[in-house]
């Protein structure tokens, strides 16, 4: 079954705050990272590059958590556990609406050179914590 995000939720996460995600490494130990995100029909979504430790670690297991807390509110969290799926076809596209959402910019500035970009789509299975509408 899939959880679903209340609208409160999504509105902090329409808001340019960074979110924490947390993967499982090779070792079976928790490697979290700030990430930008967004919500896509209803889903987490959030960029990173080929090769990168999460884009691996989630190759590996694609179990996920994504914590937000709002910088404006400590008690405004949105908590959201599930797994992740990969997705290339417009991760580049994507990455430009981050840099535009975070950076204000058209183009993501910090592509490299042969960098393929992916997007990682979370299907949620608990939602945990988020604000009630």
């Amino acid at each position: 079954m899939t959880a679903t995000l209340t609208a409160k939720a999504r509105t902090l996460l329409d808001r340019p705050v960074i979110a924490n995600v947390a993967t499982v490494d090779a070792e079976g130990r928790p490697q979290i990272t700030p990430v930008w995100v967004d919500v896509e029909d209803g889903a987490v979504v959030f960029n990173t590059a080929r090769g990168r430790v999460k884009d691996r670690n989630l190759s590996a297991n694609p179990n996920i958590a994504v914590s937000v807390v709002d910088p404006d509110d400590a008690f405004n969290v949105v908590v959201v556990r599930g797994t992740a799926r990969a997705v290339e076809e417009g991760a580049d596209a994507h990455i430009d609406r981050l840099a535009k959402k975070y950076m204000g910019l058209d183009e993501y500035p910090m592509r490299q050179p042969g960098e393929v970009r992916v997007k990682y789509v979370l299907d949620a299975e608990a939602i945990p914590m988020q604000p009630a509408d």
